[in-house]
C-alpha cells in the first residue's frame, strides 16, 4: 500500500510539472542589468578594455508547450575603453535602445523554474550618435547582434546572466571592423 500511495505522489508531481509547462503563461515585467562591454577591432586598429554599464527596460514572456517567446525593450549604456594605433586612450559610449526577441524553455515547478533563452538583438543609437569618442560619426546608428543566456525564476522574480556578441560591424570606415561583445547580469520583477 505505502509503495502504492508512493507511486500515485509520484505520479501526482510529474503531471503537476508537464501541466505547469503546458499550460498558456503570460509575464509582463520590469527589469535592470550591469553590462561588460568590450569593443572588438580586426587587425590592430583598436586594442578594448571591458567597461562597465547598464541596462534598464520591460521584458514580457508568452509561453505555451514548455516553450516561450520573451521580447525585451530597454535603454542601453555600453561603455568601452580603447587605444589608437597613435597610443591615445579613450572611452567609447555607447547609448541605445536595445530590442532583443529571446526564445527559450523553462524547467521547473510552479513559481520556482530555470530558463535558457537565445535570440537576435537589435539596438538603435539613442540620440543618434556615440559619445566620448574622437569622431563620434564614425559610428553606424544602428546593429545587430545575437544574444543566449540562462536564468532562474524565483516567485515575481528573475534573475538573468547573457552573452551578447555583435554580428555587424559597427563603424562606418570598411577598413575597421568593430563588433561590441557583452556581458550582463541583470535582476528583474514581474508585475503581470
Amino acid at each position: 500500500m505505502k509503495k502504492i500511495l508512493l507511486g500515485l505522489a509520484a505520479l501526482f508531481f510529474c503531471v503537476q510539472a508537464t501541466q505547469a509547462q503546458l499550460l498558456p503563461s503570460f509575464k509582463l515585467g520590469i527589469k535592470g542589468a550591469v553590462n561588460f562591454s568590450s569593443l572588438k577591432s580586426e587587425g590592430k586598429w583598436l586594442n578594448s578594455d571591458t567597461k562597465a554599464g547598464f541596462q534598464a527596460g520591460l521584458w514580457g514572456r508568452v509561453g505555451i508547450a514548455g516553450f516561450h517567446v520573451q521580447p525585451e525593450l530597454y535603454y542601453a549604456q555600453k561603455n568601452a575603453g580603447y587605444e589608437t594605433e597613435d597610443g591615445q586612450n579613450g572611452e567609447a559610449t555607447f547609448k541605445s535602445l536595445d530590442m532583443p526577441i529571446l526564445l527559450g524553455t523553462r524547467i521547473g515547478l510552479g513559481p520556482v523554474g530555470v530558463r535558457i533563452q537565445a535570440g537576435p538583438v537589435f539596438s538603435f543609437a539613442h540620440d543618434g550618435k556615440v559619445s566620448q569618442v574622437t569622431d563620434p560619426d564614425t559610428y553606424k546608428k544602428s546593429s545587430t547582434g545575437i544574444i543566449g543566456g540562462v536564468g532562474a525564476d524565483i516567485s515575481k522574480f528573475t534573475i538573468d546572466l547573457r552573452y551578447e556578441h555583435g554580428l555587424n560591424n559597427i563603424s562606418q570606415d570598411a577598413n575597421h571592423k568593430q563588433k561590441i561583445s557583452m556581458w550582463s547580469i541583470g535582476l528583474g520583477y514581474a508585475f503581470l
